[in-house]
């Protein structure tokens, strides 16, 4: 990681650092961040740092955070990280678990999955199409 920015907080520029990741794809929307024993250790910084830093950035929107699941990359796109002419629709469902997903999140097949589709246009031709699975939430 580069040197600090003199005088800014820790947690500040950690955040930074996640905040242009994401905006540059490097994290893609959906997708998790880094456990937060990853990050202490890339960072070389204390638990509480890091959780400050994705604080922060959970209050801009650029993440989200699920118990169980863990911090993940918003599906909306920020306005500094869209092209002119881009937009980006995004849709969730209820679905059921195929085969393949069931095996990957050790469910039966058929079992109740939330499907996040965030399709990215620019001057209206498809750019991208991010998909992401997570399961309900279930009461208890």
């Amino acid at each position: 990681m580069p040197t600090p920015h003199q005088g800014q907080p820790r947690f500040r520029v950690i955040a930074e650092e996640l905040r242009e990741r994401i905006e540059s794809g490097v994290i893609p929307p959906g997708a998790l961040l880094p456990a937060e024993s990853a990050l202490t250790a890339e960072f070389r910084v204390a638990r509480g740092t890091v959780r400050q830093a994705i604080a922060a950035l959970r209050e801009t929107g650029l993440v989200a955070t699920e118990h169980g699941r863990g911090t993940y990359a918003t599906l909306r796109q920020h306005e500094r990280g869209l092209d002119e002419g881009s937009e980006t629709e995004t849709q969730q469902r209820q679905v059921a678990a195929d085969a393949e997903l069931a095996a990957l999140f050790a469910v039966e097949v058929g079992a109740a999955l939330m499907e996040q589709q965030s399709l990215t246009r620019t001057n209206g031709a498809v750019g991208t199409v991010v998909r992401t699975y997570r399961l309900l939430q279930t009461e208890r």
